[in-house]
Parts: structure tokens; C-alpha cells; sequence
């Protein structure tokens, strides 16, 4: 599986999460976008960055449990 949207949306199903919850999508201009209702808003990027973000700081969903993502927590892990 060479597409990063859908190895990222791979990667949730493994989490636990259903598309409703979270699930990456193809945004325009090349970008990708995470949403759902896991997730306060929306958080668009390169689809290789929107894949890092669910491989490395999205938890299990069993461990996020009632808490919502925020993007700007993630952006801020995410780092340089």
C-alpha cells in the first residue's frame, strides 16, 4: 500500500477508530485532510505529514477515550 491516504486510514482502522470518528481524506491542491468527530477540527497537510501524524501521535482510540484531538496540540508535537 504506496498511497499515504490510505495506509493512514489503515493505520485508524488498527487504532479502532471508524470512519466516523477519524479518517484521513483527499483535500484539494495535493493535501490531506484528518476529521472527524475524534478530532476538534479539521487538520490539513501534505499527505506525508498527515500520515506521520497518525502513525506517531494519534493514540489508540480505546486510549484516547472521550477526549477530542486538538490540532494545534498536534502540529506542536509534531515539531520542526
Amino acid at each position: 500500500m504506496s498511497d499515504p491516504i490510505e495506509q493512514a486510514n489503515a493505520l485508524l482502522r488498527e487504532k479502532g477508530y471508524r470512519e466516523r470518528d477519524l479518517a484521513v481524506h483527499t483535500a484539494p491542491r495535493g493535501k490531506a485532510l484528518l476529521k472527524g468527530s475524534k478530532i476538534l477540527s479539521p487538520l490539513s497537510d501534505e499527505a506525508e505529514v498527515v500520515l506521520r501524524v497518525v502513525r506517531d501521535l494519534v493514540p489508540p482510540d480505546a486510549e484516547l477515550g472521550a477526549k477530542i484531538l486538538r490540532p494545534a496540540e498536534l502540529r506542536a508535537r509534531l515539531g520542526p
